[in-house]
């Protein structure tokens, strides 16, 4: 066989494979929910119900904590830290294992080096744990924002809505 041939064929297939879209949900993407760009979610299990900007922008997802400190339990890294819950300003404070560390780029062009932790999730039907950066957010609109990490293989961003999709998760039951 000629190897123009060749070459063109390996080309069409590349391409092809390169237009076909993937998902983390084998490929359906019937599976996926529309989501508006926000949407109320649920932390800890149920335990807080805040309101969440679902930003494709950001690939980290990020939580407003206050009085964040890093310290060692049993010779592993943790994070102790207070999240608020704005409707009721009762306050959570949580001690989690520290997952990883996240360094992100502010507008002003100065770094920020951010704890992250996961944290169990509920957003429309789906429950699971996500990671979360800790920041104080009491400067932002909405105390929750969801990243890319969070929202592959489950959602579709409507820009234009707000609140399609509410929890609806059983709290014993991980993943989808």
């Amino acid at each position: 066989m000629n190897s123009r041939i060749v070459f063109g064929l390996i080309l069409s297939v590349a391409w092809a494979m390169s237009v076909i879209p993937v998902h983390a949900n084998d490929g359906d993407p019937a599976a996926l929910e529309i989501f508006g760009w926000v949407e109320r979610v649920e932390l800890l299990d149920g335990d807080l119900s805040v309101k969440a900007k679902l930003d494709t922008g950001a690939a980290t997802s990020s939580l407003d904590a206050t009085n964040i400190e890093r310290f060692r339990k049993d010779g592993e890294r943790w994070v102790r830290f207070t999240v608020t819950d704005p409707e009721t300003d009762d306050s959570i404070e949580l001690e989690k294992p520290l997952s990883r560390n996240v360094r992100i780029v502010r507008h002003s062009g100065e770094h920020q080096r951010r704890p992250v932790v996961k944290i169990p999730l509920c957003f429309g039907p789906f429950s699971e744990e996500v990671e979360f950066s800790l920041i104080d957010r009491s400067n932002f609109i909405y105390p929750v924002l969801l990243g890319r990490s969070a929202l592959k293989g489950h959602a579709l961003i409507d820009s234009g809505e707000t609140f399609i999709n509410y929890p609806d998760c059983v709290s014993d039951e991980k993943g989808q």
